[in-house]
């Protein structure tokens, strides 16, 4: 006889613990066996816990030092031939590893090469410097940034023979940390740029890239990792002095696990995954204390949606994303910048803004594309405009309607992923956030300035455009959202002259008619706003003249919830498909008014979380 259970229910799996994104979730640090001297701002190489070198450093004079670490304790081995503190270094094991620059009284150009048992010196860096981010070989490695007389942007590429002069950093930089496989690979991320910095740049072999941002801004942090996607940043002045921990997965940093004390100028070495921190400070003179990181490798991957039962919490849980836990952080910046531009994205890794201002007159045709970690210039727009409407919820397929190159105009450009085709222009010229929402070959486009304030619609089937129902309230500056021609969502906007100016009017489209629903909780104009259907969408930014707003609320079908704020006030942001409540990007826009051109790309993340479900 079948079972009830067989028929309508199903099986929970019962585990130990939460399910986690990745192995480093569930790493953690652990004391280990002390250094046998105390010091500070040494450098150390190794494969992880069992196999470490940590060399030179500071204890009220300069050290040439060198132990190696086993996993249980620390070994002396034989010193340096030059004493130094705050050098680069590279090597993949204990028993390989290149020490280069650094500081005694004066700032070094001192390369010596490590081969187990001994040092030897090998030819100098170009330049002296203390304070170098590196990461690399034996035989191929790179030295960037550092101190000379001030804070440097120089480069050098190791070929197991000599240095040479490469393409120099973006920002210059000094105390920061790398990690990478070789000359060709690699990443720098914190340091002291004009400030503390958050900055993360990566290489390629040819030229550096700024990709996002550590969580926390900080200098004389330490680090491990052999590959450039796969990196662990620890400690740090940040200031005060902090435990934090982060992990690059080659995209973004994510907070793990602290250290157990916060620490600076201290010694890392290993993997994501296996990973030393030695020889800090405080103490003045320096720490003995080591800590080892440990991710294991034995987890449950986590699976948006997964219910299960937790043993050790005695808890029913399920895998989510709530939409009051999204956050906004920086992202990689622009190659141009812009304001009033379109975009058509799904997410905050898969996006596309083209056209916008670059003020005063420069109508634009440059369009830029994002993975999450890197803007890449692809074709250009046939006409330069700017202020036009942007939908589409792919970077691969997008549309371009009206905008304004000098005068208004109806032009129409679609994105096919490689090259932009001009397409029947609207009925009506219009300019200034117009909006709407849908894809690419259907789409509904409302209001906008032609002048005057417009209450027009347009419908799009991929081939024409057909006047449909007006919205309800005439106006421009307003963000959308929507899944086509018969779903969307729009709010927002400029009502001048009537007063106030800033509307909170949210409109919604059915394919045959516009209604008023729940208003927006702050009234504002030249906002952007994304969202994939007209029951879910995200608006953010925009402007109370004369001031940028911050503002996000999110929209669930029925009302509008104010959420995290963008980390930096924004206005005239890229419109108007900018991807969903769950993962949203805002690029380009102004952060004080219509001269003003940004870079400035944030993003929008709601994170999964394990939610013990309870019964009420």
């Amino acid at each position: 006889m079948s079972k009830y259970k067989e028929i309508k229910g199903f099986k929970v799996q019962t585990l130990a613990s939460d399910t986690v994104a990745s192995a480093i979730d569930t790493g953690a640090w652990a004391s280990g066996g002390n250094l046998n001297t105390a010091r500070y701002g040494g450098y150390g190489v190794g494969s992880g816990v069992s196999d470490n070198l940590s060399f030179g450093g500071y204890n009220t004079a300069y050290q040439g030092i060198t132990e190696s670490y086993n996993g249980t304790s620390w070994t002396e081995l034989n010193d340096m031939n030059t004493a130094r503190y705050n050098s680069g270094g590279s090597g993949t094991a204990s028993t390989a590893a290149l020490a280069f620059g650094g500081a005694t009284s004066g700032n070094l150009a001192n390369t010596e090469s490590w081969n187990g048992s001994s040092w030897t010196e090998v030819n100098d860096l170009n330049s002296s410097r203390r304070g170098i981010a590196s990461f690399g070989t034996t035989t191929s490695a790179i030295s960037a940034g550092g101190f000379v007389t001030a804070v440097s942007n120089a480069v050098e590429s190791w070929n197991g023979t000599s240095w040479t002069e490469v393409a120099e950093l973006n920002a210059a930089n000094t105390d920061a940390y790398g990690g990478g496989s070789d000359n060709t690979s690699g990443i720098i991320f914190g340091g002291y740029t004009t400030t503390y910095a958050a900055v993360t740049e990566s290489w390629n072999g040819s030229s550096w890239t700024e990709v996002n941002d550590l969580n926390t801004a900080r200098q004389f942090l330490a680090g491990a990792g052999l590959s450039s996607t796969a990196v662990l940043a620890f400690g740090g002045d940040a200031p005060p002095l902090t435990a934090a921990t982060e992990n690059w997965n080659g995209t973004s940093w994510t907070e793990v696990n602290d250290l157990s004390a916060a620490r600076t100028n201290g010694t890392g070495g290993g993997t994501n995954t296996s990973a030393i921190s030695t020889g800090s400070q405080p103490p003045p003179t320096g720490s003995t204390d080591t800590e080892e990181w440990t991710a294991p490798s034995d987890f449950t991957q986590i699976n948006l949606g997964q219910v299960y039962y937790n043993s050790g919490s005695n808890a029913f849980k399920v895998t989510g994303q709530s939409v009051p836990a999204g956050t906004w952080a920086s992202g990689t910046a622009l190659n141009s910048g812009r304001n009033r531009a379109g975009s058509s994205s799904s997410s905050n890794s898969a996006a596309l803004i083209f056209g916008g201002q670059n003020p005063p007159t420069s109508y634009l045709t440059i369009t830029e594309k994002y993975n999450g970690s890197a803007w890449t210039e692809v074709a250009d727009l046939n006409e330069g405009r700017t202020s036009g409407t942007g939908t589409g919820n792919s970077q691969d397929a997008g549309l371009y309607s009206a905008g304004y190159d000098g005068a208004r105009v109806a032009d129409v450009e679609q994105w096919d992923g490689t090259s932009w085709t001009a397409k029947n222009a609207m009925n009506q010229a219009r300019s200034e956030f117009a909006a709407g929402g849908g894809t690419s070959t259907s789409s509904i486009i409302a209001g906008g300035f032609g002048p005057p304030k417009l209450t027009n619609s347009e419908s799009w089937d991929g081939t024409n455009w057909t006047e449909v129902s007006e919205l309800n309230t005439a106006r421009n500056g307003m963000g959308g959202a929507g899944s086509s021609n018969t779903d969307a969502l729009v709010y927002g906007g400029d009502v001048y002259p009537t007063s106030p100016r800033f509307s909170n009017a949210v409109e919604k489209w059915n394919g045959s008619s516009w209604t008023e629903v729940s208003e927006l909780n702050t009234g504002r104009l030249d906002l952007g706003g994304g969202g994939l259907s007209s029951t879910q969408a995200i608006a953010f930014g925009g402007a109370t003249t004369p001031n940028s707003e911050n503002e996000t609320e999110t929209w669930n079908g029925t009302s509008w919830t104010e959420q995290s704020e963008l980390v930096t006030a924004i206005r005239y942001c890229a419109n108007t498909s900018n991807g969903s409540t769950m993962s949203a990007i805002q690029s380009g826009g102004s952060s004080s008014g219509p001269s003003q051109n940004e870079t400035t790309v944030q993003e929008w993340t709601v994170p999964e979380a394990n939610q013990t479900i309870t019964v009420s």
